[in-house]
């Protein structure tokens, strides 16, 4: 074959297979990538799939007390794409915008590019005009809808409004069928009746987002209408079970993108049903009481299965200040200062835990055999060139003598403990603490728990490998201070298994879960991590334990005398323990008690940031929180009201909280709902009040051991759903001028 004509096949070939090429490719766009814009513009009527989100289930308290329920809510959005066909059908052009874009670091202007803005509000005849008409027209944020329609195209409609009333619902459905692309639908929207009682428990939601679509429903449905997602508390934990079955819908449009019928549908189902073990009421009774301290937490457990009566964290919020989502100036007004940090659970974050980790250390010398030791307390305890004192020592130069267990719990004596650690060693005092859940996170259902630090442990040794347990670090752990961490979850839970005699429950907030069917999701069982006597502690040794923390309330010389109330027996333990405060020495009060002596039923755990000592912040307050759950025992019936929120302050409490006698006999007759401008007035009157011994001075590791200052980090805080602010482009009604009076 001549060269000539071989090189011309070749050409002929190559044009022919390139012809083919382009060919398959265009064929792939329209019959494939744009098979649905074109069926779209076919005449006659086409059906579409709508995916419907299923409803959320309720959240109670253990008494059946609905703390977050769900509100039929009417919503107007748009089917961009379907009202893009609709113009396009009706005009020759489509409006453009030219948008600024940023290019290699400078300012540069795009290409014209289609104005679904202009097209959805400019005009009489279009979409909002039309909605102006019939007054449902509201302002908008024209630039989140142009950037939902670049984003979403048709597959997700663009929320209009949520805020209907009834009366407009009826009108807009008279006239539905002529506005091409706007449906009217009704949804759930969360609401939670008692504002911020127990918010930091309970959590709050966000709304969907596009990452939220799985690729697969892509295929299946022409519309995707997502559900919001629980991002703290056990909205959060639970946002699985709580989630309800999907729905799904046929509908039938015409050309026009005008709904004709629905040929199909499948009802969206509803989700489990969550019970909590707090009680609506003690909550409540919790909350007011912690209010006397601008930041506190607190914990009441049942000691018999470990079920959280309450759980409480001051400052808080409102959650129903993010349904359906939260405006940037309420959100910067909650951030608006770092150390109050109210969407941080104070009860499930780690804080230095003073005396109060005398307990977990008489544990861990009780299984070590060693609770019959007496040690001498001469004042301090010299290690190098570091003394370690007794709060005696601090205060007036002064020691405690020849100390057993129940005594130096009862005087809270630092020399008795430090000796007792370096007696069993640091490895046995990691064996006990951890024993009682010190170190770890107990796994109660809420996101965000703290696991705390203990010294010696296999997590503390990996993050400080170039660390060893010296006599100085375990003397300092067995009095809470140095890197010791816990949190006042834990400490309530410590506080429980000394009070029944040694068993460990693991503490739970949730009591049940039940499916729309009726089926168990999760079952009401108490679980029992650890037998402190089948794990060899005696019960005479555990006596010891328990006696010493009676002493401590009931006799002379003990640091919890305040928590004592009439006609019945107290346990329990303070703690001040040392610590930084935005770069200022400061301390952490601390009260862990449990009550009634003979027969223990609730265990409670008070912190209080920026204070004196445990006993005279903590005690009153614990004396207060007694009174109101006695008096509910006698058939009294506890307040529950509509809960605001509480900003909280970082001022100082140096000696004492007093509570006044009018709120002890209003608790003792049910009334626990002290508004938080009386709470704050009484509290402000605190600092005159001059008090004797209460125990430790939190001074006791001395001037330069700090050991590790527990920060509250809201880098991590989860990202709620901001509200759109209406910008000038969308604004469609115009706002209304005042006219001065003549």
């Amino acid at each position: 074959m001549e060269p000539g004509y071989r090189l011309r096949l070749y050409i002929l070939t190559t044009l022919m297979l390139v012809g083919f090429g382009v060919l398959l490719t265009r064929l792939h766009e329209f019959q494939i990538e744009r098979r649905n814009e074109f069926l779209a513009q076919v005449p006659g009527n086409r059906t579409v799939t709508v995916r419907e989100p299923g409803i959320r289930g309720e959240i109670m308290d253990r008494n059946g007390i609905v703390l977050a329920r769900n509100l039929r809510k009417y919503e107007i959005s748009f089917n961009l794409d379907e009202i893009n066909t609709a113009y396009k059908i009706q005009h020759e052009n489509n409006p453009t915008i030219e948008r600024v874009v940023n290019q290699d670091g400078m300012a540069r202007k795009s290409e014209p590019e289609k104005d679904i803005v202009a097209i959805v509000k400019d005009g009489e005849e279009s979409t909002i005009g039309r909605l102006k008409k019939l007054g449902l027209a509201k302002n908008f944020k024209a630039g989140a809808l142009r950037t939902h329609y670049i984003t979403h195209g048709g597959l997700i409609p663009y929320s209009y409004r949520t805020d209907l009333t009834f009366d407009e619902f009826s009108k807009f459905a008279e006239h539905n069928l002529d506005l091409t692309g706007v449906n009217l639908g009704m949804r759930p929207e969360r609401q939670y009746p008692y504002g911020a009682l127990a918010s930091h428990v309970i959590g709050y939601l966000k709304q969907w987002e596009k990452g939220d679509v799985p690729e697969s429903a892509t295929r299946v449905y022409d519309h995707y209408i997502g559900e919001e997602k629980g991002i703290a508390g056990v909205e959060a934990s639970m946002d699985k079970i709580l989630r309800g079955p999907e729905g799904r819908k046929t509908i039938v449009k015409d050309e026009k993108g005008r709904t004709i019928r629905m040929v199909d549908y499948a009802k969206p189902g509803t989700g489990a049903n969550v019970k909590l073990t707090i009680d609506a009421r003690t909550q409540y009774l919790l909350e007011n009481t912690l209010r006397y301290a601008g930041r506190s937490a607190g914990v009441i457990m049942d000691v018999n299965n470990g079920e959280v009566l309450a759980m409480a964290s001051i400052p808080d919020y409102n959650p129903n200040d993010f349904i359906p989502s939260i405006t940037t100036k309420r959100l910067e007004a909650y951030n608006s200062n770092k150390q109050l940090a109210p969407f941080t659970n104070r009860a499930i974050s780690a804080f230095t835990p003073g005396s109060t980790m005398k307990i977990p250390t008489a544990v861990a010398g009780a299984v070590a055999g060693m609770a019959n030791r007496v040690f001498s307390c001469d004042g301090y305890v010299t290690y190098g060139n570091k003394k370690v004192g007794c709060w005696i020592w601090n205060q007036q130069k002064g020691s405690h003598g020849s100390q057993n267990l129940s005594q130096s719990i009862q005087h809270s004596c630092n020399p008795y403990f430090n000796k007792l650690a370096n007696a069993i060693g640091w490895k046995a005092m990691v064996e006990g603490c951890q024993m009682v859940g010190i170190g770890k996170r107990t796994g109660i259902e809420l996101p965000k728990e703290d696991a705390g630090i203990l010294p010696g442990s296999k997590a503390w040794r990996a993050a400080n490998p170039n660390s060893t347990m010296t006599p100085a670090l375990n003397a300092f752990l067995s009095i809470g201070q140095g890197d010791s961490l816990a949190t006042p979850l834990q400490l309530c839970a410590v506080t429980a298994a000394i009070a029944n005699g040694g068993k460990y429950f693991k503490p739970r907030i949730v009591k049940q879960a039940i499916a729309e069917d009726g089926e168990i999701v999760v079952s009401d069982t108490a679980k029992m991590e650890v037998d402190l006597i089948q794990a060899g502690v005696k019960p005479k040794d555990l006596e010891l334990i328990r006696k010493g923390m009676w002493m401590s309330a009931n006799e002379a010389g003990g640091t919890t005398g305040k928590v004592k109330i009439p006609k019945v027996s107290i346990a329990a333990k303070s703690g001040t323990a040392q610590t930084m405060d935005n770069g200022k020495k400061s301390n952490n009060s601390w009260i862990i008690t449990f009550a009634p002596y003979e027969s223990p039923k609730y265990a409670i755990c008070i912190l209080v940031q920026n204070a004196g000592s445990g006993g005279g912040v903590c005690g009153p307050l614990a004396n207060l929180l007694y009174r109101g759950l006695f008096a509910q025992e006698a058939g009294v019936k506890l307040a529950l009201q509509l809960q605001t929120e509480v900003p909280g302050n970082t001022d100082r409490i140096e000696k004492t909280i007093e509570i006044p006698t009018d709120v002890i006999a209003a608790v003792e007759a049910g009334d626990t709902s002290s508004s938080p401008d009386a709470i704050i007035a009484d509290a402000g009157a605190l600092d005159s009040v001059i008090e004797s011994n209460d125990g430790e001075t939190g001074a006791e590791v001395g001037d330069d051991i700090t050991g590790t200052t527990p920060t509250i980090d809201t880098r991590d805080n989860p990202k709620p759903t901001l509200t759109p602010e209406i910008d000038d482009e969308g604004t469609v009604i115009p706002k209304a001028v005042p006219v001065p009076e003549p």
